[in-house]
């Protein structure tokens, strides 16, 4: 299946990839260089907003503004006519230490925001980072949810909710869990191995969900994007001709398209001259609308 490039963004660290059914566009994030991306499918038209702290995950919210977790917090964030992004922090974080920021995230099925927090110092392998829920009621600081985690990835809810996929995408882990999910209340609980990527190729880096409540990983270091089923067994792979494709999210009219953001790494790229790219691949299944924080 061929992958199409859809924008040569050249992104240091492309991420969470949003699809907006409303205005038929695909928004992302580019994290060192703290950059919001919308690329609008009618005539491939890109605009881009620059933020104050790094950018590391986003959801929609109810009113058409973003939830974003940055460096220092959880903020909401509003595009401008001069290319910024404008808001205010929703709640700080404690960081377990220095040189910490945001990761991958999204809203659960009922709107909760979830995200986790690695030390960005990615070799020192230090499992300070930790996953948090934030609903709108705490003020303060966001309470631990899981801890124990070096690089928190891969975050999904199955079409019903009641599953969370997680993620640890560090070389030294490599593992993806599934955890029964209390829609109401937004825990998890009862986590069991649901797949070990050690025994396929990449690293488990960000996910998608679709219709049939499949589970489809990107594996940085193997440019590839894996469908695994609910019972954990491997269905199909697929190919982008970068590296490092790190979340993808199901978009288009019929939300059948998939898209990948990748990593434009130093070096020498000869062998991957579109890394930092955006892809888009037809998987022949479809995808589900993201569900948007209350704001």
């Amino acid at each position: 299946m061929q992958a199409e490039l859809i924008l040569d963004a050249r992104n240091a660290t492309g991420e969470s990839p949003v699809w907006s059914a409303k205005e038929q566009a695909l928004y992302w994030a580019d994290i060192p260089d703290k950059r919001l991306y919308r690329w609008n499918l009618a005539d491939a038209t890109t605009q881009s907003w620059q933020a104050d702290e790094m950018l590391a995950c986003i959801a929609r919210g109810t009113d058409g503004s973003w939830i974003a977790g940055m460096e220092s917090g959880i903020f909401q964030l509003t595009t401008t006519a001069d290319g910024r992004l404008t808001g205010k922090r929703l709640v700080d974080v404690a960081h377990a230490r220095e040189g910490m920021r945001f990761n991958d995230g999204r809203c659960d099925r009922q709107g909760r925001f979830w995200t986790g927090t690695m030390l960005m110092d990615m070799a020192a392998g230090a499992n300070v980072g930790a996953l948090y829920r934030y609903d709108g009621a705490q003020q303060n600081t966001l309470p631990v949810l899981l801890d124990d985690i070096i690089v928190p990835n891969g975050l999904g809810f199955s079409p019903d909710g009641r599953t969370m996929y997680l993620s640890d995408s560090h070389p030294s882990v490599q593992a993806i869990w599934a955890f029964d999910y209390d829609i109401d209340s937004g825990t998890p609980h009862n986590c069991r191995l649901f797949v070990d990527m050690n025994d396929y190729p990449g690293r488990p880096d960000g996910a998608a969900v679709d219709v049939d409540g499949c589970y489809w990983i990107c594996g940085n270091d193997a440019g590839q994007i894996h469908r695994f089923t609910p019972d954990g067994r491997l269905d199909r792979s697929l190919t982008v001709p970068v590296k490092k494709p790190t979340m993808c999210a199901f978009g288009g009219p019929n939300l059948d398209t998939l898209y990948v953001t990748s990593i434009r790494p130093g070096g020498n790229l000869d062998d991957q001259p579109l890394a930092g790219g955006v892809f888009a691949l037809q998987p022949g299944v479809s995808g589900l609308e993201e569900s948007a924080f209350p704001l």
